[in-house]
């Protein structure tokens, strides 16, 4: 396993978010980063996470860390752990008062519940050796910088605030 970071959320050539992983540097000697495919709520829970943000209204991972807080759980670290068929797994760690836990989640919502937490987040290596790519590949301008990330973060509270039930009936 090796440690990483959350280089940043970016915007693939058919607009689909990826949340680009990089491993700490004393983990490597090669700049890699590992690319994943997340959906655009993940990607605006992470963002907020890491801006520390907060949401008008609890967003999912908010409520998951709530609830563990309330049962005296904290997640301890994540692991993406294998890559099938274009598909990452990962695992969420838990410290519980019963002990260790370890349960199956979608990396997307494993790296959002890490950023709440302040968990630290592992790659296996073989899924960084099949899916990582140079750090040089990765376009700079493509990560969203900080002025962008509160402009979305911005936009995503007013989206909140204004929505009405109503518009999601078909």
């Amino acid at each position: 396993m090796v440690q990483v970071r959350i280089l940043g959320v970016a915007l693939d050539a058919l607009q689909q978010h990826i949340v680009l992983l990089t491993p700490l540097p004393e983990e490597s000697d090669e700049a890699r980063v590992l690319p994943i495919w997340i959906g655009e709520q993940e990607a605006t829970s992470i963002l907020i996470g890491l801006s520390d943000g907060q949401a008008p209204r609890p967003l999912s991972h908010d409520l998951m860390k709530t609830l563990l807080d309330t049962l005296g759980a904290q997640v301890e670290q994540i692991e993406v752990t294998r890559i099938e068929d274009g598909t990452f797994y990962a695992e969420v760690t838990l410290a519980t008062p019963f002990g260790p836990r370890t349960v199956d989640a979608r990396p997307s919502d494993a790296i959002a519940l890490a950023v709440r937490f302040a968990a630290p987040i592992f790659v296996a290596d073989q899924v960084l050796d099949e899916a990582g790519i140079p750090a040089a590949m990765v376009d700079r301008g493509a990560t969203q910088d900080e002025a962008e990330d509160e402009q979305r973060l911005d936009e995503f509270k007013q989206f909140l605030e204004n929505v009405d039930p109503e518009d999601f009936q078909g």
